[in-house]
């Protein structure tokens, strides 16, 4: 049987589970090797058994934590999405929760909105590992790392020790294919239609670029000389919508050192049997991803404008499902 969790992890791809409870999560990190875990939300009625649950997550992970010194073995725990536009009560509920598990690979996830984004710097500031979450451009991947550059610049200053601060910023991938598709369905023509499915992967392409782009930056090597790792991009909703595409496609396109695939259960089984790692496909794409990009325009598209209201339906969608409950709003995924 070939091992693709092992040949992914060959390649610099980290295997997380998406949507797990302990449970889940411990029986995917003995049968499928997970690293890491996104942690769905706990009992809206049991506030304090949604902070054991992340502690228990967090502790079958710890071995992997301190085996990578800190690199992978993190769990992403959902703070309040309806604090998605206001900085201030981000950072006091991501502080709360930091405190409430009090384990060292506890990353709070953060909707990467403006508002969102100052918070992921301030929380990065104070010393909290921080999941940016819900970007769906390239453009909106580099403000992540720029609020990443200045959360780790604030925590040098106030004394932090970088080394042990983590950060992902989660690119979400199948809601960008299937808002565009859609509207290249509209156009009707050969040459929409045969622009079916490539804007995630060129999105998402473009943002790895982004990533190295700061990686290369003066600002970035003078924070690794202190320690500091990078902000790896974790690929989210990895759930290929489209039936004409193997089911594999996003984990398989999108394999380059230093990045995370996030896979719900259903999609990690699907990986672990049939999936096949070619090695790194992102890197020599890069010209194709902009073309991909550069011709939705003919069609009406702009992949900005999707994206932005991506962020807006996604961060409707997340407050809808937690009105009503607000005694456990800062233990809520988003």
């Amino acid at each position: 049987m070939k091992d693709v969790p092992g040949r992914l992890a060959a390649e610099g791809v980290s295997v997380w589970l998406d949507g797990a409870d302990a449970d889940g999560l411990a029986e995917a990190v003995r049968a499928a090797g997970v690293t890491g875990a996104r942690m769905r939300a706990g009992d809206p009625d049991r506030a304090e058994s949604a902070v054991r649950e992340l502690r228990r997550a967090c502790d079958l992970l710890l071995p992997v934590h301190e085996d990578t010194r800190g690199r992978d073995g993190l769990v992403s725990a959902g703070l309040d999405p309806g604090c998605a536009r206001d900085a201030e009560a981000t950072l006091a509920a991501a502080r709360a929760l930091w405190h409430a598990v009090a384990r060292p690979n506890l990353l709070v996830r953060i909707p990467a909105t403006a508002e969102g984004l100052e918070a992921v710097a301030a929380c990065l500031a104070q010393g909290i590992g921080v999941d940016a979450a819900l970007i769906f451009s390239p453009e909106r991947h580099r403000e992540a790392a720029g609020a990443f550059l200045d959360g780790l610049e604030r925590a040098r200053a106030a004394g932090h020790d970088l080394a042990a601060i983590s950060s992902v910023a989660s690119f979400s991938l199948a809601p960008l294919d299937t808002a565009v598709d859609g509207r290249l369905a509209r156009a009707g023509s050969p040459e929409a239609r045969a622009m079916a499915g490539r804007t995630a992967l060129a999105c998402a392409r473009l943002a790895y670029e982004g990533y190295e782009e700061v990686l290369a930056t003066p600002r970035w090597r003078a924070l690794a000389a202190l320690g500091a790792r990078p902000q790896r991009l974790a690929w989210t909703s990895t759930e290929v919508g489209d039936p004409a595409h193997r089911d594999t496609r996003y984990v398989e396109e999108l394999v380059a050192p230093d990045t995370v695939a996030v896979l719900p259960r259903a999609l990690l089984d699907a990986v672990v049997d049939h999936a096949e790692v070619y090695g790194e496909r992102v890197r020599r794409h890069y010209a194709d991803a902009r073309r991909v990009l550069g011709y939705l325009p003919w069609f009406g598209i702009s992949h900005e404008a999707v994206a932005k209201s991506l962020e807006a339906a996604a961060l409707e969608a997340l407050v809808g499902a937690v009105r009503g409950e607000p005694r456990v709003r800062s233990l809520t995924a988003a």
